[in-house]
């Protein structure tokens, strides 16, 4: 495997991405890194490009994304402003590999990244392109189904499960980790990818209550949130963690909340009334009235209760 991580001038940023363009994979697996809470504000990009069974090349690039860097987000991945200066914009990364992202099968751990790229591309006033995205952690839910409620088949879990090798929150390195949980689940099922995704199938589904008690002995011990949104893990798997660390998880949002967790991916959207969701609007309201809740992403969710 050859890794190409670019933290260079303008001039040279994508010329590691020559030896990967001509190319075709079976798959790529792509991760963002953002400036702040707003989807489209791409600092860095890593692509993880897949042969017949390993990776074969990962290219990471810093992106200029032109606005502010949230004090949350800088702590996650360590990107500052002055590391991104001069580098490529956005724009020029989609005329750069535009045509082969397209012609390529793309894997993401999440639903963030496709959604990321999405809202960049439109705030370059550029068409979004119909990618063929698929998603890694659908790909592990499959083939470890036991880690549901013991864990979860985010990236942080998957890493100590499966005995992954990758800094978490570079991009590069965390595309790598999901091309790498791909490859491990087709070894575990013995089938492709394809196979183990199956077709899509629609089926009403109950929805399981998020209701836990907090322990009594964790650090965050007293605290109570609520989730909205599309996350990542499911709202078991979310509840089950905040409740290890100490926080009451509870379905509505009521004057006695402390937190409410949003999706990351809606996270750009908070700007016009009419997307968010009840339970969002009403938070706003009880701060609007003193109360100390807490409107964060889901990304700083977890943060927070890593380091608590």
């Amino acid at each position: 495997m050859v890794n190409h991580t670019l933290r260079t001038s303008t001039s040279n940023a994508f010329s590691a991405l020559e030896a990967v363009l001509s190319k075709s994979y079976r798959f790529i697996a792509i991760d963002v890194e953002t400036a702040n809470s707003d989807a489209g504000s791409i600092c860095q990009i890593g692509l993880a490009c897949v042969g017949d069974n390993y990776v074969e090349e990962v290219v990471t690039l810093l992106i200029n994304p032109q606005c502010h860097f949230g004090a949350m987000n800088i702590q996650i991945h360590g990107i500052r402003p002055e590391h991104v200066s001069g580098e490529p914009l956005f724009e020029d990364f989609l005329d750069a590999v535009g045509d082969f992202l397209e012609r390529h099968a793309l894997f993401q751990h999440s639903s963030f990244d496709s959604r990321a790229i999405k809202s960049a591309t439109e705030a370059c006033n550029r068409i979004s392109a119909p990618l063929q995205w698929n998603d890694s952690v659908k790909i592990a839910r499959r083939a470890w189904p036991e880690f549901k409620g013991n864990g979860g088949h985010g990236l942080s879990h998957l890493k100590t499960a499966l005995g992954l090798d990758f800094r978490h929150h570079d991009a590069g390195e965390d595309a790598r980790a999901s091309a790498e949980i791909v490859l491990l689940a087709e070894a575990q099922m013995g089938m492709p990818y394809q196979d183990i995704l199956g077709p899509s199938q629609t089926r009403p589904t109950r929805k399981a209550s998020v209701a836990r008690t907090g322990c009594t002995d964790a650090p965050l011990s007293g605290k109570i949130a609520v989730f909205t949104g599309a996350l990542t893990m499911t709202r078991r798997e979310t509840a089950e963690v905040a409740s290890r660390a100490g926080i009451t998880t509870a379905q509505s949002v009521s004057k006695n909340v402390h937190l409410l967790v949003v999706g990351d991916q809606d996270l750009s959207a908070l700007a016009e009334d009419e997307s968010k969701s009840a339970k969002h609007r009403k938070a706003e309201a009880l701060i609007a009235k003193g109360c100390e809740l807490r409107i964060i992403g889901e990304t700083d969710f977890l943060a927070l209760i890593a380091v608590s």
